[in-house]
């Protein structure tokens, strides 16, 4: 089965379409549906298609020792962070309709296997695979059985275990991208390995590939692009001023629309191959240069190397291609110095 192009809903996503820029708002909003919707109207101002949210049920992805660990992003525990940012079912599916009557595509990581129970009931017509689930074999054996296109992120997780995955996946007949990604938050410039895509074309060359970003600024998301990610995706916030773990690699509005605005830019630049334009014959016509009499030449003389030059512009008769053409042809009339050499003037 050739994964290179799938819909989510609307949305065409793979070879031949612009880049999918999704803006992932997940724990930004702090368990407010308020926020939330703020973040989406913010998004939808910015020209963006689509909202990416994290679907957290707590006590369901995980056990009471997460609340010994705290990540490297952060002074609290996981648990209480995702227990505090997290957004109640009913919120959460205020959270879809709200999306949906903006005429946007909503999609959501699921933590665990009730989260997929949820955003099923939902209604939800694609996942994401956030990169700490990306090798959770009991999980993604239960997404997949829904045969939803799966988007998944790929940090944390080596080529060899990527290739394990890639072949999990095709057996269950799914539609997938993977994404590339540094879990760091925020991802320093020498660790985001962009090289990774192509490495991974190398080794998918039949699979929708993307990038997820972590870094401060957007240079790696329109490099990725440039270097044919299919997908982008990037934490988005109304506001940089808010506070959480996410919001320092976050997107703002202005942002979001300078992304999706150059992700265009760059995806009509890179169509096409080194051919012959015929938009460049009005260059050409100055730029090329055609065969000139380098002095003068008198009537009956040969042409040859020491009598004939090439110059701008490229009107002429006889092109630079031309030259060994007319050596040793003469000349059927007199010909002034630095005159392009026409038809009529061999014999």
């Amino acid at each position: 089965m050739v994964n290179n192009i799938f819909k989510i809903e609307n949305l065409k996503v793979g070879e031949g379409q612009p880049p999918l820029i999704v803006p992932e708002i997940g724990i930004n909003h702090n368990g407010s549906i308020e926020v939330a919707i703020k973040m989406v109207d913010a998004a939808k101002k910015s020209g963006a298609k689509i909202i990416k949210h994290q679907t957290h049920i707590p006590e369901d992805e995980m056990s009471l020792e997460a609340k010994k660990v705290k990540p490297g992003n952060s002074n609290k525990n996981i648990f209480s962070i995702i227990k505090n940012c997290s957004l109640s079912e009913e919120d959460e599916f205020k959270l879809f309709r709200y999306v949906k009557s903006k005429k946007m595509v909503f999609i959501s990581t699921p933590f665990s296997k009730k989260a997929v129970d949820r955003l099923i009931k939902f209604g939800v017509n694609a996942f994401k695979i956030g990169s700490g689930e990306f090798n959770n074999i009991p999980l993604l054996d239960y997404i997949s059985k829904f045969k939803k296109p799966l988007i998944l992120s790929t940090g944390m997780n080596d080529l060899n275990k990527t290739k394990e995955i890639y072949k999990f996946l095709k057996k269950r007949k799914v539609k997938f991208a993977f994404l590339h990604t540094t879990s760091l938050y925020p991802t320093p410039d020498n660790l985001v390995r962009l090289n990774a895509l192509n490495e991974m074309r190398k080794e998918f060359s039949n699979l929708i590939l993307g990038y997820s970003d972590h870094t401060l600024c957007l240079n790696a998301c329109t490099t990725a692009i440039s270097m044919g990610a299919s997908i982008i995706e990037k934490h988005f916030t109304d506001t940089k001023k808010r506070n959480g773990p996410d919001i320092i690699c976050s997107m703002d509005p202005k942002d979001l629309k300078e992304l999706i605005i150059k992700s265009k830019k760059i995806f009509n630049q890179l169509k096409g191959s080194k051919n012959y334009l015929k938009q460049e014959e009005v260059t050409r016509k100055f730029a090329f240069v055609s065969v000139v009499s380098d002095r003068e030449i008198k009537k009956g003389e040969k042409f040859t190397k020491e009598n004939l030059w090439v110059r701008r512009p490229g009107t002429g008769d006889f092109r630079q291609t031309d030259l060994k053409f007319l050596y040793g042809k003469k000349s059927s009339k007199k010909i002034a110095p630095n005159m392009q050499i026409k038809k009529n003037h061999i014999a």
